[in-house]
């Protein structure tokens, strides 16, 4: 079985509830992970949204999940978090300029043959890429839609 990444919170493609945005609660929503290859150490999260209007805007850097972990609990504190381009370290919910349509946001999970990347809480997204190179073991995603 390959790695499979989703959220009980929006189907892939379907709409992220307000809950999980920034006119919610601005929490991380619940993901589940399965099919984890052998081998893996750990597991790196990246959030993203590729519409926004001045090019990709990450949400979310989550690096050093524990090989353990099947996924990550609604307002997850697990792993250490990265900055994301809000600059603040941690989740940052969908927040899409008003009128500007539909956004996707791509939810990415990372399994690793490493069990850190050695980085420090607050790495930016680009350490974090740049650290995982060469230790990305399969990868998977799973993509949530917001419009304001």
């Amino acid at each position: 079985m390959a790695l499979k990444v989703e959220s009980p919170a929006f189907s892939n493609g379907g709409r992220i509830p307000q809950k999980y945005t920034c006119e919610g609660k601005d929490i991380s929503p619940e993901l589940r992970w399965e099919g984890a290859p052998s081998g893996v150490k750990s597991f790196v999260l990246i959030v993203d949204d590729p519409d926004a209007p001045r090019g990709t805007f990450t949400h979310w850097v989550l690096f050093d999940i524990p090989a353990v972990e099947s996924g990550l609990i609604e307002g997850s504190k697990q792993g250490k978090p990265g900055r994301n381009d809000f600059g603040k370290l941690g989740y940052g919910g969908p927040c899409p300029p008003k009128g500007h349509g539909v956004h996707r946001y791509f939810f990415r999970l990372y399994a690793l043959d490493i069990p850190s990347l050695g980085l420090k809480e607050g790495a930016s997204r680009a350490d974090v890429e740049a650290a995982m190179k060469g230790h990305i073991l399969a990868q998977a995603e799973t993509m949530g839609c917001y419009e304001r």
